[in-house]
């Protein structure tokens, strides 16, 4: 029997605490291990001490912004993908412009259609890698 690969883990970084828990219980159900944290300084630390697949950001933030928080994470962590969530249009288009390998989704959003796009955000890496 062939081994199952390991669940992807996903650093969730969201201020807003009700968001936060339906993201990571969405993400979970999809069968992805999540990390979540309220805030960008509060992701620093988890991605120096460990490996994840994807940042997964809002870009309003106290503290640190979602781009910012990119940026740092692309020093550190240079193999984590990075996907935007926000709920403002203008901010959206300055995350495409900062960082436009980036993915940004724009609020409101279905829970499906989050979960499609992270899936498709691994599919991207592993077609790169072929």
């Amino acid at each position: 029997m062939k081994d199952q690969a390991p669940p992807r883990r996903i650093l969730l970084a969201e201020d807003e605490d009700a968001m936060r828990s339906y993201l990571s219980r969405a993400l979970e159900n999809a069968g992805y291990e999540v990390i979540a944290v309220d805030r960008g300084t509060a992701a620093l630390p988890e991605l120096a001490k460990q490996d994840f697949d994807l940042l997964l950001s809002d870009i309003v933030m106290p503290e640190m912004d979602g781009i910012e928080l990119a940026q740092r994470c692309n020093e550190i962590s240079p193999r984590t993908k990075v996907m935007f969530i926000t709920g403002f249009a203008a901010v959206s288009l300055k995350a495409s412009r900062d960082q436009p390998q980036a993915k940004v989704l724009s609020k409101p959003f279905h829970l499906r259609d989050l979960v499609l796009e992270v899936e498709r955000v691994f599919e991207d890496r592993e077609q790169a890698a072929v």
